[in-house]
């Protein structure tokens, strides 16, 4: 198991910190938590998870798909 800030938390920590546009398009996660889910995404491949790592991935996964959106909605308020 993951043993300090899951994956989640660091990117809810990141916008609850209330980041500037040109923080949102330059944050990326912790080397950590990208080896991390890139463990979780092998082990998915070969061995599966179990519910806890599921439920970690599936929150990801969610959240960086909310990072890419955010991102580009910075790019287009500093283009504007």
């Amino acid at each position: 198991m993951h043993s300090t800030k899951s994956p989640f938390n660091e990117i809810v920590d990141f916008f609850t910190s209330l980041p500037d546009n040109e923080s949102v398009i330059a944050f990326k996660p912790s080397h950590e938590s990208q080896k991390y889910v890139e463990s979780l995404l092998k082990k998915q491949l070969t061995l599966g998870l179990d519910e806890e790592e599921n439920k970690v991935l599936d929150q990801f996964l969610l959240i960086e798909h909310l990072l890419r959106m955010s991102k580009i909605r910075a790019k287009d308020r500093i283009a504007a």
